[in-house]
C-alpha cells in the first residue's frame, strides 16, 4: 500500500537512501548578510548532493526509482536550496527544494516545475530522497537538457512546521519562490533560466502545478512566464468530487482513511473547523490521530495507527462534516476545488491520468477538462491506461506519464 486518497502516501525510504549532501561544495548564500532586505524567493543556502557523470548513471538512478530511462541524454547534478517564503498566514519562513541541472553544454536552460505527491514524515521530499519516486521526475527532465525544479513544499525537507496539506495557496508561493530561489543560483554554475517556465505535478502536486500555472500567467513574477501545464492524477474537485468518492467506496478503503484523517487534521491547522479532535475522531483514535500527521512519523506508521474503515474512524458529526461541508471547511474546499475553474490558461495544457485510479477518481480529472472546456480552453486527457506500480495504479501513472511529459515538454521547448 503506497498511495491514498489524492496523492501518495510515502511509506519512509531507508535511511540509506537519504541524500547526503556533499559538504565541502556548500554554498552559503548572501541572503543571509546583515542588512539584506527580506526578500521572497531569495537564497539562503545552497548543497551540492550528488552527480550523476553520465546518462548511463541516470538511467541507473531511474531504474531504481522505477522509472524509465529513455529520455535521458545527460548526466546530472542535484543541489538542494534553501530559501525564503512565507507560510499558509504569509508570515515569514524559509522551505527548500530540489534542484536538479543537466550536464550538457547549453548556457540558457528552461525550467521544468515538478510538484510532488502527499507524504506525511517530513523526509518524504525530492531534496531529502534519492533514487525515489519523489524526486526521479526532477533527474528526468535534467536528463533531458531542462533544470529540474521540484520543492519540498512547507513543512517538509529542511521547512519549519508542520506541512499544510492540501493548501494550495501555500503550495503556490512555495513553488514560486522556489523558481526564483533557482534563477538566483544557476548563474553560479554558469547558466540561466529563460523564461518560460514548463509546470507539472503529480496527485497533491497536480492541484498544485495549476496554482503555479494560475500565479504565472497572472504576472505575479516578474520574470519567469507559463510555458506549458501537465498535471498528472489530481484530486482537482477534492470537495465536490474526490470526498464524496471516499463515501461511496470508490476509493481504496485504507486509502480513503488516512486522507479522511488527513483532512481533518490539516485544514483543522489552519482553519479551526473543529475545536477538540474527539468531536470528529472515535475515541480509540481521537488521542493520537494529530500527531500521526506531525512530519515526524512516517507513512508505514500512520498506516498502523489508522483503522481499516471510515466508520471506524470518524464520529457522526465527523463524517457529516466530510460529506456536507459547511463553514469554514466548505469555504477551505472552494479554495481547493477552484484550481481549473477561476481562470483561463492562455498556455497549452493537457491532463495525464490512469483510467482504474483507484485512489484519485478519474472523475476529478473530468471535472478539470469540462470546466476549462467551458471557459474556450482545450485541455486534451491523456488517458495512460491501466499502469501499475507497486500496486497501485495512482502510483503508477506518474511512472508512465513521466516520460511522456518529459518529451512533450522537449518538442515544445525544441520549437520555441
Amino acid at each position: 500500500m503506497a498511495a491514498a486518497a489524492c496523492c501518495v502516501l510515502l511509506l519512509g525510504a531507508p535511511v540509506a537512501h537519504a541524500v547526503e549532501p556533499t559538504s565541502y561544495a556548500r554554498v552559503q548564500q548572501a541572503g543571509e548578510q546583515r542588512g539584506t532586505m527580506w526578500t521572497r524567493g531569495a537564497l539562503v543556502s545552497a548543497e551540492r548532493l550528488y552527480t550523476l557523470p553520465t546518462p548511463e548513471a541516470v538511467v541507473g538512478e531511474l531504474t531504481e526509482a522505477g522509472f524509465s530511462g529513455d529520455t535521458v541524454r545527460h548526466g546530472v547534478v542535484a543541489y538542494r536550496l534553501v530559501y525564503r517564503t512565507v507560510d499558509a498566514h504569509g508570515r515569514r519562513t524559509t522551505a527548500s527544494g530540489l534542484l536538479v541541472l543537466p550536464l550538457s553544454s547549453e548556457r540558457r536552460l528552461s525550467a521544468v516545475s515538478f510538484a510532488h505527491g502527499t507524504g506525511v514524515h517530513r523526509d518524504d521530499a525530492p531534496s531529502v530522497q534519492r533514487a525515489r519516486f519523489v524526486s526521479a521526475p526532477a533527474v528526468a527532465h535534467a536528463a533531458a537538457g531542462a533544470a529540474g525544479v521540484a520543492p519540498d513544499y512547507l513543512g517538509m525537507g529542511t521547512g519549519p512546521g508542520p506541512h499544510p496539506w492540501m493548501d494550495v495557496p501555500s503550495e503556490t508561493t512555495a513553488s514560486l519562490d522556489m523558481l526564483r530561489a533557482a534563477r538566483a543560483f544557476v548563474p553560479r554554475t554558469g547558466r540561466v533560466l529563460e523564461r518560460d517556465v514548463m509546470v507539472t505535478g503529480f496527485s497533491q502536486g497536480a492541484s498544485a502545478a495549476l496554482g503555479l500555472g494560475r500565479a504565472l500567467e497572472a504576472g505575479e513574477d516578474r520574470w519567469f512566464r507559463l510555458g506549458a501545464l501537465a498535471p498528472v492524477s489530481g484530486a482537482y474537485d477534492f470537495g465536490g468530487t474526490e470526498l464524496p468518492a471516499l463515501f461511496a467506496g470508490d476509493v481504496e478503503a485504507k486509502s480513503g482513511v488516512v486522507y479522511a484523517a488527513y483532512t481533518m487534521v490539516a485544514f483543522n491547522r489552519l482553519h479551526r473547523v473543529y475545536a477538540d479532535p474527539g468531536e470528529v475522531f472515535e475515541a480509540r483514535y481521537a488521542s493520537h490521530i494529530e500527531a500521526l500527521f506531525d512530519g515526524t512519523h512516517t507513512g508505514a506508521e500512520v498506516m498502523q495507527g489508522t483503522p481499516g474503515s471510515l466508520d471506524e474512524l470518524l464520529t457522526e458529526r465527523g463524517r457529516g462534516m466530510l460529506e456536507h461541508p459547511t463553514g469554514r471547511l466548505a469555504d477551505a474546499l472552494r479554495t481547493t476545488d477552484a484550481v481549473c475553474t477561476d481562470w483561463v490558461p492562455e498556455a497549452l495544457v493537457r491532463l495525464y491520468m490512469a483510467s482504474g485510479d483507484e485512489q484519485a477518481v478519474t472523475a476529478n480529472t473530468e471535472r478539470c477538462r469540462a470546466a476549462l472546456a467551458g471557459n474556450g480552453v482545450y485541455a486534451p486527457v491523456v488517458d495512460v491506461g491501466p499502469v501499475d506500480h507497486q500496486g497501485s495504479r495512482h502510483v503508477g501513472s506518474n511512472v508512465a506519464a513521466t516520460p511522456l511529459i518529459v518529451r512533450w515538454f522537449a518538442e515544445l521547448r525544441d520549437h520555441h
